[in-house]
Order: C-alpha cells, then sequence, then structure tokens
C-alpha cells in the first residue's frame, strides 16, 4: 500500500467519524484547563488538634452560661482522633470452587493530577474523658448541669467526667 492509498483510507475515516474526533478534542481541551478552585489539603493530626481546641473552646462557652458555673476551663482527652472512611470497590471473582475477594479504594484525580481518596464518611473524635474546672463546682445543681452538657456534647458517660472546684 502506498501513501496516497494510506491517506485517501485516512481523509475518508477523518469524514466518517468527524464528530467523534471532535468530541474528543474538545474533552481533552476542557481536562486541560485550570478549574480556579484552591487546592485541599487532607486533614492531618495538626488540624485534629485544632478540631479539639475548637471543641474546648465552645465547651467552656457553653458551660460558662451555666447560672452559678462562674469562669469556667475545660481540657478534653481523645481516645481516637476523627476518623476518615473511603470508598472502596470490591471485586469477587470466581474459579471453580474457590472465590476470591479485592477490595480498591475509589481515588479521584484533581486539577493539579493529584490522586485523593473518594471521602464516604467523617466520623468525629472519640473522647475519653473531660476535666471541667469552675467557680461553682461547689453546688450539686451546677455540677449535675456541667455533667449533662457535657455528656450530651461529647457523648461521654458521667463517670468520664469530673468536675473540679476553681481557685
Amino acid at each position: 500500500m502506498d501513501t496516497r492509498q494510506l491517506l485517501e483510507k485516512l481523509s475518508q475515516l477523518a469524514k466518517q467519524y468527524k464528530y467523534v474526533v471532535i468530541i474528543v478534542l474538545v474533552g481533552i481541551f476542557l481536562m486541560l484547563l485550570p478549574s480556579g478552585k484552591s487546592e485541599e489539603t487532607p486533614q492531618t493530626e495538626q488540624t485534629v488538634h485544632i478540631e479539639t481546641k475548637s471543641m474546648e473552646e465552645r465547651l467552656t462557652e457553653v458551660l460558662s452560661q451555666i447560672r452559678g458555673a462562674g469562669k469556667v476551663r475545660v481540657m478534653l482527652t481523645e481516645e481516637a482522633g476523627a476518623e476518615t472512611i473511603y470508598k472502596t470497590d470490591e471485586s469477587i471473582s470466581m474459579s471453580g470452587d474457590s472465590s476470591s475477594s479485592k477490595k480498591d479504594t475509589v481515588t479521584v484525580t484533581d486539577e493539579n493530577r493529584a490522586q485523593n481518596g473518594l471521602i464516604t464518611q467523617v466520623n468525629p473524635p472519640k473522647y475519653q474523658g473531660a476535666v471541667i474546672v469552675c467557680k461553682g463546682a461547689d453546688d450539686p445543681r451546677v455540677r449535675l448541669a456541667i455533667v449533662s452538657a457535657v455528656s450530651s456534647l461529647t457523648g461521654l458517660k458521667s463517670d468520664k467526667i469530673t468536675i473540679v472546684r476553681m481557685k
């Protein structure tokens, strides 16, 4: 086959599939355009620590509003940090009497061609205990109100919450 016949065949194919070629070229062009979104960084231990500090600050603000509590300081300890659950794709292959399954994490590629796992759920941190220091810790009504508030906001049981009087 000489080059002339080859060029004729290519021009016939181009005429026949011109819309497909145009769509593919437009798709490639659109993929190369920047999206203008800022890059999101994955959650690290530092951001989890910031979330715990934020929770402590929010608890301090709420507990200081309880009548008789006075000045309040809160310290939380974590049993486990925030848990990120990624989307997985499971494939099962069967051969004869045996079967095997394979789980792969679904990844997405951002505009910088960095691959990240597809997040399906982020569970908040689990707290191990709480210490509350406040001026009104001697009043049993204040202690009960503080224990109830901390328990409902953190999920801690009452035996994991300690309330002491501030000096």
